[in-house]
């Protein structure tokens, strides 16, 4: 079978590809095709671990809703950025030192054919490919390099939707302007325009809709409204964070504050912590904002000792100490263990040297081979803060290039997981662990919070609902006919 191929294109980033291209993943798996999800190239510190390798959180959620298995092919090139000029390239689920070291444009050209190939594999294996699109398709400067919109798109043959956030403002200057800067060969592609995140009177709409059209044949086929609590993690922000947005309860009994440097990472992992009853989260850039936090998250980091050093300057350390000091709950995740042991020492030029914040007697060595792997693992006996966890097996995954072991000129932390997955200090308010997706786990929500975790299904047939009520009845079908 050669697969229909429907790509989600946007006028910017964060427009609402990657919600609406998981929506259109379950909607139509449930039509009883067979879907995959497929994005030529992501940029994004937030990733999963698949067979062979690791790729974008939002393809690995894409495949679920598409009751797929993730595979390295449905997101064949990923970038993790690292600093603002240097991303480390990941291709086929495996981190790529000579790509990494390769100029953008250079890259491109070189990796052309693999993206290519993976396609073709998941278009010859499947009834629709649902394409996600990175950006615009109109950026004009990147246009010779491109590899994830308009070139996918052509090769594929995909019929596309462009999609806007009307509410930044602008979103029909934003359509016209990217549909106007497209060769013909390219537009003719389009064939439906999304305004996303609609708020207010729809009647106020008109005749911006009707106006469009007759400018460039092409109509607007969804007016989506705002939806803040659809369940899917948040993949672009401010520094990847996602915005602020009301809490289930309305407030909260238990303040979780998660300090958002700037090379974050693994962010949506906190996303069920959204959906519990009683527990508010912040995202923290100051010390200020970390008073009356009952827990602070350090999660993970894709450069550990810059976003230590920032940590530093933001002079948030201090505050963190103080914290810990009082008995406070502090929680540090993979890069977050990292940052709370006692150093980080770097001899292959991976990360970079520091000393850490000293709350665990812990040491931190950076190896150029990186572990990428699905863990199961059951705590031993935890203390204080943390004791619920005591005899819980938890699910998750490991990304990190470092090797951390007790400091041995100091008194030892406990361990709290095997294989050097998590220590706590001896007080029992201060833990660490290399295990993400903690609270996806539905055990540790119900040891910690008394919760159920959501149940991932929901999720996605909500979002294949929600886009059944607000698209143009037949569009959907007629896109894959």
């Amino acid at each position: 079978m050669t697969a229909r191929c429907v790509m989600v294109l946007g006028t910017t980033s964060g427009a609402g590809k990657s919600w609406l291209a998981t929506a259109l993943c379950r909607w139509y798996a449930r039509q009883g095709l067979k879907v995959a999800p497929f994005k030529a190239q992501n940029m994004s510190n937030n990733a999963r671990v698949v067979a062979g390798g690791e790729i974008g959180s939002a393809q690995y959620f894409q495949a679920l809703a598409a009751r797929a298995e993730p595979d390295v092919r449905m997101n064949p090139l990923l970038l993790k950025p690292e600093r603002d000029t240097h991303s480390q390239v990941v291709l086929l689920g495996q981190v790529d030192e000579a790509l990494s070291r390769q100029s953008w444009r250079g890259r491109s050209a070189n990796v052309w054919p693999r993206v290519r190939d993976a396609l073709d594999e998941l278009r010859a294996e499947n009834d629709v490919v649902v394409i996600e699109g990175a950006g615009s398709p109109a950026e004009i400067n990147l246009k010779d390099s491109d590899i994830v919109n308009m070139r996918v798109a052509l090769h594929a043959q995909a019929r596309c939707l462009l999609v806007t956030d009307i509410d930044r403002g602008g979103a029909f200057a934003h359509l016209y302007g990217t549909w106007a800067l497209l060769p013909e060969e390219e537009s003719d592609l389009i064939r439906g325009f999304v305004l996303n995140k609609f708020r207010g009177d729809a009647s106020l709409l008109a005749p911006g809709p009707q106006r469009l059209e007759e400018m460039t044949g092409i109509p607007t086929v969804a007016t989506l409204p705002m939806w803040w609590d659809h369940g899917l993690p948040e993949e672009d922000g401010w520094y990847g964070v996602p915005p602020p947005r009301p809490s289930p309860g309305g407030g909260g009994s238990k303040t979780v504050a998660i300090v958002a440097y700037p090379r974050i990472s693994n962010l949506d992992e906190f996303q069920p912590l959204t959906q519990v009853q009683g527990v508010r989260i912040k995202w923290v850039r100051s010390p200020a904002e970390l008073d009356g936090a009952d827990w602070i998250v350090l999660p993970g980091s894709k450069h550990t000792s810059s976003d230590l050093a920032w940590l530093r300057e933001q002079r948030i350390d201090r505050a963190i100490a103080a914290h810990a000091a009082k008995g406070g709950a502090v929680l540090g995740v993979c890069g977050g263990l990292q940052m709370l042991g006692e150093a980080l020492v770097d001899t292959h030029g991976i990360d970079g040297n520091a000393p850490g914040l000293g709350l665990l007697p812990l040491v931190t060595q950076f190896e150029p081979g990186k572990t990428v792997r699905r863990t199961r693992a059951t705590f031993g006996p935890v203390k204080g803060e943390w004791s619920a966890l005591s005899g819980v097996e938890a699910a998750g995954y490991e990304i990190h290039h470092g090797r951390t072991a007790q400091h041995p000129a100091m008194a030892a932390a406990l361990p709290v997981l095997p294989s050097s997955l998590g220590w706590q200090n001896a007080e029992g308010n201060v833990l660490g662990v290399y295990l993400h997706g903690l609270f996806e786990d539905a055990s540790v929500l119900r040891a910690l919070f008394g919760a159920r975790a959501p149940e991932p299904d929901r999720v996605y047939d909500g979002l294949a609902d929600f886009i059944d009520r607000h698209f143009t009845p037949g569009i959907l079908q007629e896109l894959i006919r």
